[in-house]
Parts: C-alpha cells; sequence; structure tokens
C-alpha cells in the first residue's frame, strides 16, 4: 500500500525517519509508490535512475500510461509511443510495478481497437498490467473476457460506476485506487471507511495494491499510515 507520488505532509513527518531524501524516507515506511506524472510528462533516464537507487530491492513502482497513448490517440495505435514510454521506464528495472492503464470517461469499447492495443501491450509488458475504465461499456462480458485472456486486471476505484466496480473481481490480485470522499482527490476516508477497505483486502490476493490518491489536500499518506496500521494487527 501506498500513496500516488511520495510528498509527506509536515503534520505526519513524524512518522518517517528525519534522514534522507522525501522518497527515501517514504520508502521505508511504504512498500510501493505510484507514478502519476508519467501520465502527463516524461522524465529524464537519470531522474528514473535515480528513485531506482533510493528504495529498498523490495520496493516497487507502479507506473502509468501516458495519457498521449490513453486519451489522445484513445488507444489507436500507438505502438511508437509505447516503446518510448518502456523505454523510460526501462531503468526501474526489477522495481517496476504495474503499468497503469487509466480511460477516459468519454471511451466505449471498441473490438477492434481494444484487442489491437493490448495485445501490443502484453507482448511489451511480462508484468502487471491493470486498466481502469470509466465508461459502462467497459462492463460488458466482451471487454471482461478480452483483459482476462491478456491477463490484464481490473482496477477497483473509487469513486466508480457500479457496473466497473461488480466487474473486479476481489478473490485474487487485485489493484486499489482511492480517490477521496465525498470530494475527489481532497477528502480524507474516515476510520469506518479505511476498516471495510481493509477487510476487502484481507480477502485479495499476496502481492495486491492500494493506492490512495487523495493527495490534493496531503490526506493520502494519514489515510495509508492507517491501513498499514489495521493490516498490521
Amino acid at each position: 500500500m501506498g500513496t500516488a507520488g511520495w510528498s509527506i505532509p509536515s503534520a505526519l513527518s513524524d512518522h518517517f525517519e528525519a534522514e534522507g531524501s522525501g522518497l527515501e524516507r517514504y520508502a521505508r515506511v511504504f512498500s510501493g509508490a505510484e507514478v502519476n506524472s508519467s501520465f502527463y510528462r516524461r522524465h529524464r533516464e537519470a531522474t528514473w535512475r535515480r528513485w531506482h537507487d533510493a528504495v529498498p530491492d523490495d520496493f516497487r513502482f507502479a507506473v502509468k500510461l501516458p495519457k498521449a497513448i490513453s486519451h489522445d490517440l484513445r488507444l489507436h495505435g500507438g505502438e511508437a509511443e509505447l516503446d518510448i514510454f518502456l523505454g523510460d521506464v526501462a531503468p526501474l528495472r526489477a522495481k517496476l510495478g504495474p503499468v497503469l492503464v487509466q480511460l477516459p470517461p468519454s471511451l466505449p469499447t471498441d473490438t477492434a481497437r481494444d484487442t489491437a492495443f493490448f495485445r501490443e501491450l502484453r507482448r511489451r509488458v511480462a508484468g502487471r498490467i491493470v486498466v481502469e475504465p470509466r465508461h459502462r461499456s467497459w462492463a460488458a462480458p466482451y471487454a471482461i473476457a478480452m483483459l482476462s485472456d491478456f491477463g490484464i486486471d481490473r482496477v477497483y476505484a473509487d469513486p466508480q460506476l457500479d457496473e466497473l466496480r461488480a466487474a473486479v473481481k476481489l478473490d485474487g490480485f487485485v489493484y486499489v485506487r482511492l480517490h477521496g470522499a465525498p470530494r475527489i482527490y481532497y477528502s480524507a476516508y474516515s476510520a469506518d471507511q479505511i476498516a471495510a477497505y481493509e477487510q476487502m483486502l484481507s480477502r485479495a490476493a499476496t502481492g495486491s495494491w492500494c493506492i490512495f490518491d487523495n493527495t490534493a489536500s496531503g490526506a493520502a499518506i494519514g489515510d495509508a499510515l492507517e491501513l498499514q496500521r489495521l493490516c498490521r494487527r
């Protein structure tokens, strides 16, 4: 479990060792982080290498597919862009965790396009791929079967359309993204909500992820610490 990014609010700094960079301090407490910035822009090779070297061997980075592929090209083609992106993150080596594909709410399924894209993505990525679709058509049996055939997992998110949430299998590997409630990206989760997520995750397979993305007000770190505390009881 962890957060999108690794910014530590000053109010919670006493939960982390004082020495080291922000990422080094974060990685002594949490075992993973989600890199959302890769959605918006490329990072230099030296940046990825620095992040790799800053964390323990068992730490993993989930990386978000660039919006140039998911939102601008809308999954049409994109082979060259995929190769650039995967070349960029290659310095993470064994510390590369799931590749996250977040789709725009306006993108419905398309059999030929979806099959071609996810076939190319799977051909290039041997590890975990997780997809967060946001158009209700992705709850259709075709979409569920297509992603399963390629060994691609579906994200359990909050907020999320009921149909899409129902399509997520919670008894195996699961990737949970919690964006904040009631105000997305800002609100902290209540103690009861976090306890409910802990119960849900207790049924998931070892190696599952839970990422708090309610970072705009600094709530994510506190929520992740509370979930971690509950999981360690």
